[in-house]
């Protein structure tokens, strides 16, 4: 405990803040919480959504990919693709259909026994499919991605899969390496990637020994 020095003055105590000190009575707090409110939470989303419409109309709607009028999916969002003709993106781990409601990782660590066994069985099955070793199979073909819904692959993982491709198409693996150049994005920011469903669009509009 500690004594009081009697010689000095005892404090006075701190006054309450009075609202007129700080330049305004009630009414004009809610004035200003009401003005802010309509520009920060009305104006603001609707001019920066306008102006992203006209600025950007393909980011801004979600980088649809349409043919014929009808959109068959996104740059943004992996899909599912089956059979020897078509590159095969990387594992969902938001379900076999790419559910952009369910965008999750698995959040197995890499010690977890059933995420071991899953990529074992993967690798096995992807070393059948591109008649290559286990050992040659770039990670990201065996792994899904932070969000589960990455529409994109690795060069590598690309060009593991020409050769199957290319013979399925009747293309030749030139043809079809030239295909995964003109679908890799990246390399000056982020890593370079090969968006899978561009890469298919393109392949289905070639024909087998010509270069077009």
């Amino acid at each position: 405990m500690t004594l009081q020095d009697p010689t000095q003055t005892p404090l006075a105590p701190t006054p309450a803040p009075d609202l007129d000190s700080f330049g305004g009575t009630p009414a004009t707090w809610i004035v200003f919480t009401v003005l802010t409110f309509a520009l920060g939470g009305l104006l603001y989303p609707v001019v920066t959504t306008l102006l992203s419409g006209m600025l950007f109309p393909a980011q801004a709607n979600g980088s649809l990919i349409t043919r014929g009028g009808t959109v068959i999916g996104s740059e943004l969002i992996g899909q599912p693709f089956s059979g020897d003709r078509y590159f095969i993106g990387r594992i969902s781990a938001a379900g076999t259909g790419y559910d952009p409601t369910a965008a999750s990782g698995s959040n197995l660590a890499g010690s977890n026994p059933a995420l071991r066994e899953r990529v074992q069985a993967d690798s096995a099955s992807i070393a059948r499919r591109e008649g290559v070793t286990p050992d040659q199979i770039p990670a990201d073909l065996v792994t899904a991605s932070g969000s589960g819904l990455d529409p994109h692959i690795s060069p590598e993982g690309a060009a593991l899969q020409v050769r199957r491709v290319a013979r399925a198409r009747g293309l030749s693996e030139t043809q079809v390496q030239t295909a995964v150049r003109d679908a890799t994005e990246g390399g000056v920011i982020g890593e370079p990637r090969v968006n899978v469903l561009r890469l298919n669009l393109a392949l289905d509009a070639l024909k087998p020994g010509t270069g077009s």
